[in-house]
């Protein structure tokens, strides 16, 4: 498999996980020092993450991609990807387009998502 299949494959893991709030695999997938930079502003790091699936903080009801741009460099490879999404955050709906930015890194064979962020369009 390539290098682009196999981020295409992680992108659309990492979707399938979110949606079903799969902890498991969003562990396997999110690396023990990631910072991301939610639509929020807030930057949240993988415990956060994880831990707004696991309370229920967070709840996935839709999520979609497109227009998405891959650039690997060695390594290490960005994504770029639009977001449908409709989801609750607390109390807060959400139901919008958002752009969001991944990186992704190699670690002993498997790909893990070091940094990103997100924003409404």
């Amino acid at each position: 498999m390539t290098q682009l299949e196999q981020i295409i494959e992680c992108e659309n893991k990492l979707l399938d996980a979110l949606k079903i709030g799969d902890i498991n695999t969003l562990d396997e997938l999110l690396h023990d020092s990631l910072i991301f930079n939610i639509p929020t502003g807030q930057t949240i790091t993988k415990q956060i993450d994880i831990e707004n699936y696991k309370s229920g903080m967070m709840k996935i009801f839709e999520i979609s991609a497109t227009d998405q741009i891959i650039s690997p460099i060695e390594e290490t490879c960005m994504v770029a990807v639009t977001i449908y999404l409709k989801a609750k955050y607390g109390n807060q709906k959400i139901d919008g387009r958002f752009r969001y930015l991944r990186v992704w890194k190699l670690f002993n064979n498997s790909w893990k998502i070091i940094a990103g962020s997100g924003f409404p369009m």
